[in-house]
């Protein structure tokens, strides 16, 4: 059996993965938020059948939550002497230009990464520390960086270059990246499956909902156009970003109000949203304040719905003939209503939902849509830990 561990680092939280790679089984994976914060938690589930162990506790900064664990995998391998992990997947959130594959982490790989911290503020920085401290407590174990970009490289000319001056593409490197690749690249894969077809034969429209959201064009297998550009800042609307914005909005209030730079890209990033519409970045608690009538909820609500079905809309046209449409993150696999109200009114386009299949989802992979839906309407979990498993192993050449 080839172990891997999967690390996936965000701003204020550690996930960890101990995978199976032959088998893709979960022996241990765990979480760590609120890091930073005056209240955290921590989770660990050993195994997939195993009851979930939630505590509360304190992490001041990343080397305390990285140091539980570490704790936490010591302890396993107390229990498991013969497991040997042979390899450890990064998270990596941007890859730049230069990153368009997995690649094996040296010093000089991380310092080019750490030159791209500024195009996605909310998690790179939380990356680099992970993949810091991992190198050096696990530094005789090969570790390697996936990159949620390099799923969208794929995409052609006109889809990725913006209708800018070409010195900003060419001496800037300014132009669409796109992320959430291993999330989208995982349910493609599933969604292939449930159809059971080959990827090669299909075209997908992927929503990855979460408190970051994009949209993701799939023909044929490879990603054709993404709602996320050069930072994760564009398209949809999310949980504390803004998405899709007139570009001369942060221009006016710099020039006309003194904010400096920085206060754009800071409440652009960290204070828009659906927090900025409602005070909350929750769905449940948003969804739960519209069914009790909350003006704000209701227009947060309308307005993020608003968004997906315009991105359907147009993925629709790019694509042509389009075979299934795919929820998955966090909103698109948990919020029915949401799942509900981005699919109604599109029977005409070929989208029609069953609704008692869109209450009872109780699957890894469930079909939702109504008997007469040209368009399969699917709910996939998705698995990124999982996706930077097997392409850590695959370029390690571990999975041969």
């Amino acid at each position: 059996m080839k172990h891997i561990l999967v690390l996936n680092c965000g701003s204020s939280s550690v996930k960890f993965k101990i995978i199976d790679l032959s088998t893709a089984n979960s022996l241990l994976s765990g979480a760590i938020s609120g890091i930073g914060e005056k209240s955290g938690e921590h989770f660990l589930k050993a195994g997939s059948d195993a009851e979930p162990n939630r505590e509360k506790a304190q992490f001041p900064d990343y080397a305390s939550a990285f140091d539980a664990v570490r704790r936490d995998i010591d302890a396993l391998l107390e229990i498991f002497p013969e497991l040997v992990i042979e390899a450890i997947g990064h998270r990596v959130v941007h890859g730049g230009a230069g990153f368009t594959e997995p690649v094996q982490l040296t010093a000089s790989v991380v310092e080019e990464i750490a030159a791209l911290e500024h195009l996605a503020p909310q998690h790179l920085p939380g990356n680099l520390m992970g993949i810091r401290l991992c190198l050096k407590q696990f530094s005789n174990i090969p570790q390697v960086a996936v990159f949620d970009s390099a799923f969208h490289h794929s995409m052609p000319e006109y889809a990725y270059r913006y209708p800018v001056p070409e010195r900003w593409f060419k001496e800037y490197a300014i132009r669409r990246y796109g992320f959430h690749g291993s999330s989208h690249q995982y349910v493609a894969n599933k969604a292939a499956e449930v159809l059971d077809k080959s990827l090669t034969e299909i075209n997908l429209i992927t929503l990855h909902l979460g408190n970051g959201d994009s949209a993701c064009a799939i023909r044929k297998g490879q990603s054709i156009d993404t709602s996320m550009g050069f930072t994760p800042l564009e398209g949809l609307m999310m949980g504390s970003r803004s998405g899709d914005l007139d570009a001369s909005i942060p221009l006016y209030l710099q020039q006309k109000h003194g904010f400096t730079a920085d206060d754009v890209a800071h409440q652009l990033n960290f204070e828009s949203g659906l927090q900025a519409i409602c005070g909350s970045h929750n769905m449940r608690e948003i969804v739960s304040r519209v069914e009790q009538s909350d003006p704000e909820a209701t227009l947060a609500l309308e307005m993020f719905v608003y968004h997906v079905r315009k991105y359907i809309g147009a993925y629709l046209v790019s694509l042509g003939h389009v075979d299934a449409l795919v929820f998955t993150g966090g909103i698109g696999e948990h919020a029915p209503l949401i799942r509900q109200r981005c699919c109604e009114g599109l029977s005409q386009f070929g989208i029609a939902l069953d609704q008692q299949k869109n209450l009872d989802i109780d699957d890894a992979a469930t079909d939702i849509s109504a008997k007469n839906s040209p368009i399969r309407v699917l709910v996939i979990a998705t698995d990124e830990e999982w996706q930077i498993a097997r392409e850590v192993g695959s370029l390690l050449a571990l999975d041969s």
